[in-house]
């Protein structure tokens, strides 16, 4: 087996491996390898598969989550944990009150990779943009807008399978906003972050569809 890039770098560098040691490596087609390392380098990383086993930790429900843009910490916080947790894409939209501004697509998407590695997902969300929460609600079929106030919980809609979570800003959904939504959800009466919103609100999704 051959890495090289970016990831030959981390294994070289950061995690400092040296040859001998054995290495659990994701195959894209759905295998966990155990890889023994013969040829270390900031470059070019060398080894043998020594092992292997079926690795399927993708969800079957694709849910996107489409979130405000919110000040670099919470955003970044957002996206890897909801990584981890299997969000299939994520959209960064500007509401009406976010706080948070510029697109920074690379480095959302360099994030969402490693958060994606960390967790040994076989699948790294896609990150986009877009100018408004309007553009938001016009790119998919099926949307869930999040609203403390709305009157169903989103564990009560557990179809379709495949489907856009929207979070709003810390401070709220304007009276326009709210007006755009055709369907809306609540976590419940507590007042969450938005980051701590967006992944309460994928592991629900996640759970009523089969995980």
């Amino acid at each position: 087996m051959l890495i090289e890039g970016g990831d030959a770098h981390h294994l070289a560098r950061s995690l400092r491996a040296r040859p001998g040691e054995e290495i659990a490596v994701v195959d894209p087609d759905g295998f966990m390898l155990t890889v023994r390392l013969e040829v270390v380098t900031p470059v070019r990383v060398e080894g043998a598969v020594t092992a292997e086993r079926p690795h399927q930790p993708e969800p079957a429900a694709r849910i996107t989550i489409a979130i405000a843009n919110l000040p670099a910490a919470a955003l970044e916080l957002a996206l890897s944990r909801c990584t981890e947790a299997g969000a299939h894409a994520f959209v960064v939209f500007q509401a009406e009150r976010s706080v948070g501004r510029g697109e920074k697509v690379g480095r959302w998407s360099t994030i969402c990779r490693e958060a994606a590695m960390l967790a040994g997902r076989l699948h790294v969300p896609e990150v986009s943009a877009a100018t408004s929460l309007g553009a938001v609600l016009a790119a998919f079929d099926s949307v869930v807008m999040l609203d403390r106030d709305a009157p169903r919980r989103l564990a009560e809609l557990a179809e379709p399978r495949d489907i856009a979570l929207v979070i709003g800003p810390e401070g709220g959904w304007t009276e326009r906003e709210l007006g755009l939504a055709a369907v809306t959800a609540s976590l419940g009466r507590r007042n969450l972050r938005a980051e701590t919103a967006a992944l309460v609100a994928l592991g629900i999704a996640l759970s009523d569809r089969g995980g």
